[in-house]
Formats: structure tokens, C-alpha cells, sequence
């Protein structure tokens, strides 16, 4: 649920074993422990920044009436924005308590969104052969262990000329947020390792650019664009609140566009990667 949500230890069991038990074909997940403090923390500066910037960087990707999979929707906050551009959006996400909030406020803006219950593992059996224009993991894959079969269950479900947009957490500048804190042994054992301890205070994993490239074209896709999240902001404290209007709309702005150019989209927090099928 980092942006979304993702479920613990939940298994498919298309491999002939019962749900439940691991099988080897799927990600496993672990969010479990985070929802709580994760819903109190939604109108925060971090949170925010992060989700007007990737809405934002998705503006572009869709037109009226194109077909979405939000996979670990969470309390919808881009799906919400893709179904009042006009798109009929479908939702998946485990956690009861987001979904509940996601099917409020879709009700109250009598958006288009199909809400399923369920995690990526289960993918197969909830979705069959239903294809996408655009699905979409955001803050899901720092909480899977196996990031390379996960972004294969996803592209499964992307409709021939369709896109797939996920976040991943950046490992080129895991160590940034720990250094600017002052946390020196925090950014030493960044600068060392992939795993990391979020602010959640949950065992989550960072990926490089080089890695998410290689994944993408052992299933025969390619990226086509890529941005850094949260440049300038990441470091702040966690009840940092929302400014006013005025320097929230400047801020949003620098973030935005430092996301998009070098060298600064390598610092940012995540890595926001849209991929298409190879031609």
C-alpha cells in the first residue's frame, strides 16, 4: 500500500496447491503491519507529493474511455483521477478498511470504477482473459519478493498497443534520505544493501533501473519513459502537513519537473517506470 496496497502471505495456488501455500510461479507480498499507520499518514506532505506528481506523469498516458487495471489500489487516489478523465477503471486491493474508502468516495463523485477484492497473486483466477490499456502497480513492488514475476503477472493482463506503469523503490538513492537526516550508519547500510526498513517501519526492496530494464525485456517489453518521485521532498519529516495552496501548487511544479530530467530523477525516492510490449 505505499501508494496502494499490497496483502501479506497470500498465494494463488495455480500451481495445484491449496490458496494459501507458497507456490513458485507467484510474488509474495508482506504489507502486513503498515495499513494503520499508512491511512493515518494520507494527507501528509509525503504521501501527497508522491501521488499529485505520478498523477501528474500518468496525464498523458490515457484518453476517455480507456480501460485501467489498478492493481493494489488502496483508497484509489489515482484511480479516482483516471476514472473522472474518463476512463472505466477496475480496482484490487485486499484491505477492506481502503477499499471502504476508495468505494465512498467513488460513489460520491459517481465515478467508474469496478472494485474487486484481492491481491496480485490472485490475478489470474479473479481477472481470466481480460486485457487492459493501462495497468498500473504503484507502491506495490517494494513489498513483493520476486519483483521479476511480478512485473510478468502484470504484463499478462496488458491489451495488445497498452501500457504498464509500476514504482519501484530507487536503490540508486537509497541512502540519500538516512544522509540527509544525519543518520550516517542509516545511509552507510543503504549505500551496501537493497533492503531496507521504510518508514512504516516494514522490510521492504529497491531496484535499479539496470534491474527493472532486465525484467521487462525477458517478457518482451521495454520502457519507454521513466521519472524520479519525490526529489526534494523525501527527506522530510513523516507529519510534515500540506502547505497553502500557493507553495503546494510551486512545489508540485519543481518536483514534476526535476522528475523528469537528469540528474535529478535519479534522486528521487522511486523510480515511476512505463513500459510497453516490444514491437
Amino acid at each position: 500500500m505505499a501508494e496502494n496496497s499490497a496483502d501479506s502471505q497470500m498465494q494463488c495456488g495455480n500451481d495445484g496447491r491449496p490458496a494459501g501455500q507458497p507456490c513458485e510461479d507467484c510474488p509474495v507480498s508482506g504489507f502486513d503491519g503498515g495499513e494503520d499507520q499508512w491511512i493515518q499518514r494520507l494527507g501528509l506532505l509525503r504521501n501527497v507529493i508522491r501521488q499529485e506528481v505520478i498523477a501528474r506523469q500518468l496525464s498523458d498516458l490515457v484518453t476517455p474511455g480507456s480501460k485501467v487495471l489498478d492493481v493494489g489500489c488502496g483508497q484509489g487516489t489515482q484511480a479516482l483521477k483516471l476514472a473522472a478523465a474518463g476512463c472505466h477503471v477496475t480496482g484490487i486491493d485486499p484491505s477492506e478498511e481502503l477499499v471502504s474508502r476508495f468505494a465512498a468516495e467513488a460513489q460520491a463523485a459517481n465515478a467508474d470504477v469496478e472494485l474487486i477484492d484481492g491481491t496480485i497473486e490472485e490475478l489470474p483466477q479473479l481477472l481470466g482473459a481480460r486485457r487492459f490499456d493501462l495497468v498500473c502497480a504503484h507502491g506495490l513492488m517494494m513489498y513483493l519478493d520476486d519483483h521479476a514475476q511480478a512485473i510478468a503477472m502484470l504484463s499478462t493482463f496488458v491489451d495488445r498497443g497498452g501500457l504498464m506503469s509500476f514504482t519501484v523503490r530507487n536503490a540508486h538513492s537509497l541512502a540519500m534520505r538516512p544522509g540527509l537526516r544525519r543518520d550516517w550508519s542509516g545511509a552507510v547500510m543503504a549505500l551496501e544493501s537493497d533492503q531496507y526498513v521504510n518508514e512504516l517501519g516494514l522490510t521492504a526492496f529497491a531496484d535499479r533501473l539496470e534491474d527493472v530494464t532486465r525484467h521487462l525485456s525477458e517478457i518482451e517489453f521495454q520502457i519507454v519513459a521513466w521519472y524520479g518521485v519525490r526529489v526534494f521532498t523525501d527527506a522530510v519529516p513523516n507529519g510534515t502537513p500540506v502547505p497553502g495552496r500557493g507553495e503546494l501548487r510551486r512545489l508540485i511544479d519543481a518536483e514534476d519537473k526535476a522528475g523528469r530530467i537528469d540528474p535529478y530523477r535519479w534522486m528521487g525516492s522511486q523510480i515511476h517506470v512505463i513500459a510497453e510490449q516490444r514491437p
